[in-house]
């Protein structure tokens, strides 16, 4: 029986090598769901159960977000293991999306690192409630006290110890339960056997101030904890655990568990934490826009008796065809059932519904609300909302970031030509950061995504799972355009040479925004341009901004104020005044002081401390502005902003200045103008390869 109440959606999400992919690991063999366990760096064997790629278990990362489920007690567990690496951030936004709870890992060691701060801004941005798991706590230099503090002064949060270590490092034994106050111990050859004993006598007085530290914070948020706690008054561990749960759910607090996923110590008791203290699909609220009724907002009802609500995450496309990951927000859906695609209007077919474990598929007869499934043989694109053809609603998107380097690539040989189209048509519709497009001037395919690695990633795949040698061109930037001053526009484009003209004028000016790529005003009176054109002026504007005049990048943070014009009775038309509002806003950027903006990347780098002065020199060469510096123990930290087109070829030289000791992450920060030499140089790069 479905009991949506004992059901959690949870995902894991971290900064690169947290061990996000090792605590999964553990968390399978001890819901029974494997009976091995797989080190993410073990090269003999098949690979942790939820990096099923080939290159994933080569390189030791996750490349692709992987779905599981399990039972835990009696909670049933919906489990998505997400990418750590920038480049695969959209694994992570569409994970988040669906889910109603995470598991925030940190490195007992580094603590809150760049990637960190990017999902959590990504767990806002979709209003996931979370748990955190303070890992390797074994290792030499863990501090789980810092780590609680840089959660509070770098990402806001209100943390709530849960349990605390018994030892740190090598002498790290096992946990106590502050909510319980019980020592735990993990026994066993892989920590399988959970042992419960009294708390040492020598961590009694730490644990009892721990507990009064919770209790503190909870009675902020509660006043039945707060009374009781003033009053001396006991409070037991189901006030405790209702207290957390309710300001978990409200993401007032954060509970936070620590432990060893390596060394097989302190995962049960997070594993219980998930289900204490995580919400239910029925505890988040969850919106739509109902597209009959002018998109206005509708709250969906996680229960099986009412209209169907799905939406498609992710798309994958496997040897049986395409695989679609559903989330049910409402209702239930059966094999065979027909369900209808909001965007498109089109009715499809349910041939099949599984439940996923990692590559391995569980048929499923049907399934309800609150729960996330996959589905064969249902065309559709990443994002799609789903329902029974009764209602006609939209969920809101999934968040997509724009692409910041391009490629030109070809197959080697002509005779690979089909298999690289299909390799290309297949990522690009798994992928919504990777984008597929023809340069009209050159003739060249040009792949775009999110970063070297990205890229490189889906050209080996290309070469493996399609036996496609490929060709590629350098790595370039995907530049933007902008202006810096106001412009008037006044264009007539009239065109008469025999049966029906073409008559149109459109005026106004164009003006710098910030942080909006395009904006429209109509400002047009006494119908001097008639209502139906307006629509046809709007899309004309719009197209000309996709192509700049200086390298016919987009042109963004643009207004387009149109407040006068002309008509003929007889020669004027929709495509009459499209074509005048794009020949005008060409004619205004000439005259607007266009720019060339650059993709800046938030650069964090982290390297053995005697090394900081050479990162920074590094940096400093390439048009990087240092932001910040910290040195914690052995270890320093620079972040810095620095413009991508510096950054190609950074790793290699990080490695060889600092003795392939240098790690560092990047990411996509702002766009910013590049200095007049440098546009100089790019204008002339340009023209050169034009000609």
């Amino acid at each position: 029986m479905f009991d949506v109440s004992k059901v959690r959606n949870i995902g894991i999400v971290a900064h690169i090598d947290s061990g996000k992919t090792t605590l999964s690991e553990r968390i399978l063999y001890y819901t029974g769901k494997i009976h091995e366990i797989v080190e993410v760096k073990d090269k003999s064997g098949d690979g942790p159960t939820l990096d099923a790629m080939e290159l994933e278990r080569e390189k030791g990362i996750t490349i692709q977000s992987a779905a599981t489920f399990f039972e835990w007690k009696n909670y049933s567990m919906n489990l998505i293991d997400t990418p750590g690496h920038i480049d695969f951030t959209v694994e992570v936004e569409r994970a988040l999306r669906v889910l109603d709870g995470a598991i925030l890992v940190l490195c007992g060691v580094a603590g809150v690192q760049s990637q960190t701060i990017t999902v959590d801004r990504q767990i806002r941005r979709y209003g996931v409630s979370r748990i955190s798991f303070i890992n390797k706590v074994d290792r030499s230099g863990a501090n789980p006290d810092k780590v609680i503090q840089q959660m509070k002064e770098k990402l806001g949060l209100r943390p709530v110890l849960v349990t605390m270590p018994i030892g740190l490092e090598e002498d790290f034994l096992g946990v106590v339960d502050l909510i319980r106050m019980k020592a735990v111990y993990f026994e066993g050859l892989n920590g399988e056997f959970i042992v419960e004993k009294e708390i040492p006598s020598d961590l009694l007085d730490e644990a009892e101030l721990r507990r009064i530290q919770m209790l503190e914070v909870l009675g902020d948020f509660d006043d039945n904890i707060a009374e009781k706690y003033l009053n001396d008054e006991p409070i037991y561990e189901e006030e405790i655990v209702g207290s957390l749960r309710r300001a978990t759910i409200l993401n007032l607090v954060t509970p936070v568990y620590v432990g060893s996923a390596k060394k097989n110590k302190g995962i049960q008791p997070l594993l219980d934490g998930v289900g204490f203290f995580l919400p239910s699909p029925a505890e988040k609220s969850n919106e739509a826009y109902d597209l009959d009724n002018n998109e206005q907002k509708v709250f969906l009802d996680c229960v099986p008796d009412k209209p169907f609500v799905g939406l498609a995450f992710k798309l994958e496309d496997g040897p049986y065809g395409q695989l679609t990951y559903l989330r049910i927000y409402q209702g239930k859906v059966k094999k065979g059932d027909f369900i209808y695609n909001t965007r498109t209007g089109k009715k499809v077919k349910i041939p099949k519904i599984v439940k996923m474990h990692s590559q391995e598929m569980h048929n499923l007869d049907e399934a309800e609300a609150g729960d996330i499934i996959a589905m064969f043989g249902v065309e559709c694109s990443s994002g799609d909302t789903f329902t029974d053809s009764t209602v006609n609603y939209s969920l809101s998107p999934i968040f997509i970031p724009n692409p910041v380097i391009e490629l030109s690539v070809s197959p080697k040989e002509k005779s690979m030509l089909t298999n690289f189209s299909k390799a290309l048509n297949r990522f690009q519709k798994e992928d919504p950061t990777f984008f597929v497009s023809r340069d009209e001037d050159s003739g060249e395919t040009v792949i775009k995504g999110m970063g070297e690695l990205h890229l490189e990633i889906y050209l080996e795949r290309i070469r493996r799972e399609y036996n496609c040698e490929v060709v590629t061109g350098k790595p370039k930037v995907a530049y933007r355009e902008t202006i810096t001053k106001r412009a008037d526009f006044n264009y007539l484009h009239k065109k008469q040479s025999g049966g029906a003209g073409q008559f149109a004028r459109v005026a106004g000016f164009v003006e710098p925004i910030d942080n909006s790529e395009f904006e429209f005003v109509n400002q047009i009176v006494g119908g001097v341009i008639p209502r139906e054109y307006i629509p046809a002026c709007e899309n004309g504007f719009k197209e000309q901004l996709k192509e700049g005049v200086l390298i016919k990048q987009p042109v963004i943070n643009v207004r387009v104020v149109l407040n006068d014009g002309q008509t003929h009775p007889v020669d004027s038309s929709e495509l009459a005044f499209k074509l005048a509002s794009k020949y005008a806003i060409k004619e205004a950027l000439t005259k607007a002081g266009i720019v060339i903006l650059e993709p800046i990347m938030k650069l964090s780098v982290t390297v053995p401390a005697e090394f900081q002065g050479i990162v920074v020199g590094q940096i400093s060469q390439r048009r990087g502005v240092v932001t910040n510096t910290n040195v914690e123990g052995s270890l320093a930290n620079v972040e810095a902003e620095v413009p991508l087109r510096e950054m190609f070829g950074y790793s290699s030289d990080l490695r060889g200045a600092t003795q392939g000791k240098g790690e560092f992450t990047m990411e996509f920060l702002k766009y910013s103008p590049v200095p007049h030499s440098v546009q100089k140089e790019i204008v002339d790069e340009y023209t050169k390869m034009k000609v």
